[in-house]
């Protein structure tokens, strides 16, 4: 039988437990406090460094999809991660899978593939480029997510009425829940012919002001308001995962 842990059974990492359960699999997602309505969720946190946790599942796949939110230069983030990798190796680990940020590239305009530089500008990127590095050095392998929408994240709503730090002309790089999940799939089920790194960004780009005023416009909300009106062309490129036979399915 196939077995997955996925660290952070949130957003992205409980319906992504609940396909694989549904596909076969067994699977145990963590979380710090977890619910009494799942019984696949465990506990894993850190306490004074030392890592708690109940998982059990030997010889599976590793999965880290903890909350953009806990990756800040204030968190933990980095000394969870790296005793989650120590962990994995104890628990024989057949492969761990980190979802990152295409957040790792420059703001700046141009074409962003796997080969681009990183940029070390923030302290976001530093702990989003020092958690890869962590995962590569272990033998692991890296997913760079663009901005995830889908159920319970949509666009016309969480931007709405905002005002946005960005330009009304800059690219939007986004990819939706279901296809992030497919995309895991087929990196677990490809992982001796997968590269390294992969982005996952659907190939369409439209300009935020022209994305979000439709995304308002169909939930009725008011739209967003920009910082500037300059031309920023940021595409992030997630063709070259598209060679492992994956396809982007879901619009964003």
């Amino acid at each position: 039988m196939n077995k997955l842990v996925v660290l952070g059974a949130g957003w992205l990492g409980q319906p992504l437990c609940l396909q694989a359960i549904a596909q076969g699999w067994q699977v145990e997602g963590t979380r710090t406090r977890p619910t009494q309505s799942s019984d696949f969720e465990r506990p894993f946190y850190l306490d004074e460094g030392v890592v708690q946790h109940r998982i059990t599942l030997r010889d599976a796949w590793w999965l880290c999809a903890i909350p953009p939110r806990a990756r800040s230069a204030e968190s933990n983030y980095l000394e969870t991660l790296g005793q989650a990798l120590l962990l994995s190796k104890e628990m024989d680990c057949k492969g761990f899978l980190l979802c990152s940020s295409t957040g790792v590239y420059s703001d700046d305009s141009g074409c962003y593939s796997e080969q681009s530089e990183t940029s070390l500008a923030s302290p976001r990127q530093r702990v989003l480029v020092g958690a890869e590095q962590q995962v590569l050095n272990h033998g692991g392998k890296v997913l760079r997510l663009a901005g995830l929408v889908g159920e319970g994240r949509e666009p016309g709503r969480f931007v709405s009425g905002k005002q946005l730090r960005s330009s009304s002309q800059g690219s939007v790089n986004m990819v939706h829940r279901q296809d992030v999940i497919n995309a895991i799939f087929t990196m677990l089920n490809c992982w001796d012919d997968a590269h390294d790194i992969y982005n996952l960004c659907y190939p369409s780009h439209p300009s935020r002001q022209a994305y979000y005023q439709q995304k308002c416009e169909q939930l009725g909300t008011l739209p967003p308001t920009f910082a500037s009106d300059e031309k920023v062309e940021r595409i992030i490129d997630g063709s070259a995962i598209c060679r492992l036979d994956f396809h982007y399915q879901h619009k964003i």
